[in-house]
């Protein structure tokens, strides 16, 4: 995890604290709309300011006392106002001090942590007067912000960042591609820190294997469908290096998304795919291969990442459920290649053990690295065996790059795209490298 310090931004519902964190990292990370319970789940992005370097921890509406997901919502932000070294508790300053506000001050006022008191929402001069209301939470003075506008925020920022511990991290904010998200300035200066992404269709066990592989709670877990709104992030040091785990929403078909909310989580789900090196393909065993989950396969076999497809709830179905499931896999996603397949239960924990030595064969696949002299052997012996038509020759070939390995080839003629499948496959099977993505690129010049 990374050494900065952590700001937690907690409060009750639809206060604006999703937009405050979305001020202060000057970008749009988290999801914003004009309803409650949008925000559930922790999520951590590193900001800056003034060159002091902190992480901002968003939280979900604190609503104990509600229903069981409210409950588990409300548990995020009790941890992350745990973990913090400050704590920004958001307000909103139309609406006055509310039960909610009255019940978080007194949790706060128990842990002798920082606590900055922000009455949001103050859009213009008089709406300041309404502020000092907020003397009665016994936090000390609230600072007057409009996290829509920005109003205010230089002004929390420069006493925020006044209160934090130092700590001295090399390089600046957002240098590298593994600069945002959570806990990525903690690891060795060059290390590389490998994402994987979690995608499945909603309810099939994602934040469950999340939760289970990172050991902490973070996402929220229940068994309504749609509980992830937004991609949450975390980083794990294992044997074969650090891995960030990348928890998303449940993708559906985009016709069924009927919520401006779930569009915005299908989104981030598909921009977590499409950055990330491997992809897990969760799917419920008790459903089997559904067409929605040979469309996600699609759509990250399109992405350009090795998958390691993962189906989950393996111990509640039965001997002849289990070879139907089988089966299908093989039929439905034969389009995966030899993707690596993994029965696993998350819930209880069962062959999740798995998982890592599978992530280490698709991650040092993908960066495998091939001898030129090798690689024209191969395509010497493939061309043997299957000339291409209309004398159409490969003069030499090389890999040029991995992440995932690419390969170019120089021909003297254009190559039919059967011929380059051909070739694929013989530089697969002879490099081993299973279902990891490869790239042709070819050239033409004279013999």
């Amino acid at each position: 995890m990374s050494d900065l310090p952590v700001v937690a931004i907690i409060g009750r519902p639809n206060v604006g604290k999703s937009t405050l964190l979305n001020r202060i990292v000057g970008r749009r990370e988290a999801i914003v709309q004009e309803k409650p319970g949008v925000t559930r789940d922790r999520k951590l992005v590193e900001a800056e300011w003034t060159g002091r370097r902190f992480m901002v921890m968003d939280t979900g509406g604190w609503m104990p006392g509600g229903s069981s997901l409210d409950e588990k919502v409300s548990r995020q932000a009790e941890k992350a106002i745990a973990d913090a070294d400050a704590v920004v508790l958001v307000t909103d300053v139309t609406t006055g001090v509310t039960e909610d506000d009255a019940r978080v001050a007194t949790l706060l006022r128990g842990l002798g942590s920082q606590v900055f008191v922000v009455a949001n929402k103050v859009d213009d001069p008089a709406r300041e007067s309404l502020m000092w209301d907020l003397l009665s939470l016994g936090l000390g003075d609230p600072w007057p912000v409009s996290a829509l506008h920005g109003a205010g925020t230089g002004d929390l920022l420069d006493a925020l960042v006044e209160v934090l511990p130092q700590v001295h991290v090399d390089g600046p904010a957002g240098e590298g591609e593994d600069a945002p998200g959570d806990g990525a300035a903690g690891f060795e200066e060059g290390r590389r820190v490998f994402s994987v992404a979690i995608v499945g269709r909603p309810n099939v066990g994602k934040s469950t294997l999340f939760n289970r592989l990172i050991g902490e709670d973070r996402s929220v877990v229940h068994d309504m469908p749609g509980t992830t709104r937004d991609a949450v992030d975390t980083v794990v040091d294992t044997p074969d290096g650090p891995i960030r785990f990348v928890d998303t929403a449940g993708m559906r078909r985009k016709s069924r998304i009927d919520d401006g909310t779930e569009y915005y989580s299908f989104v981030r789900a598909l921009q977590a795919v499409d950055a990330s090196d491997v992809a897990l393909l969760v799917i419920d065993a008790n459903e089997g291969v559904t067409h929605q989950d040979q469309r996600l396969g699609e759509r990250i076999d399109a992405a350009g990442c090795p998958i390691v497809i993962v189906l989950n709830k393996w111990e509640t179905i039965g001997a002849e459920q289990r070879e139907e499931v089988t089966w299908q896999v093989g039929q439905r996603l034969a389009f995966l290649g030899d993707s690596t397949v993994l029965k696993i239960s998350a819930l209880t924990g069962k062959s999740v053990h798995r998982l890592l030595p599978a992530l280490a064969d698709a991650i040092e696949a993908y960066q495998r690295r091939v001898p030129t002299r090798r690689v024209n052997e191969v395509v010497a012996a493939a061309q043997a065996a299957q000339p291409a038509p209309h004398g159409a020759r490969i003069l030499y070939a090389t890999q040029g790059a991995t992440d995932p390995p690419t390969f170019t080839l120089f021909a003297n003629k254009t190559l039919p795209a059967p011929y380059l499948r051909y070739v694929e496959r013989m530089l697969r099977e002879a490099f081993a490298l299973g279902a990891t993505p490869i790239k042709l690129r070819v050239r033409q010049r004279s013999s």
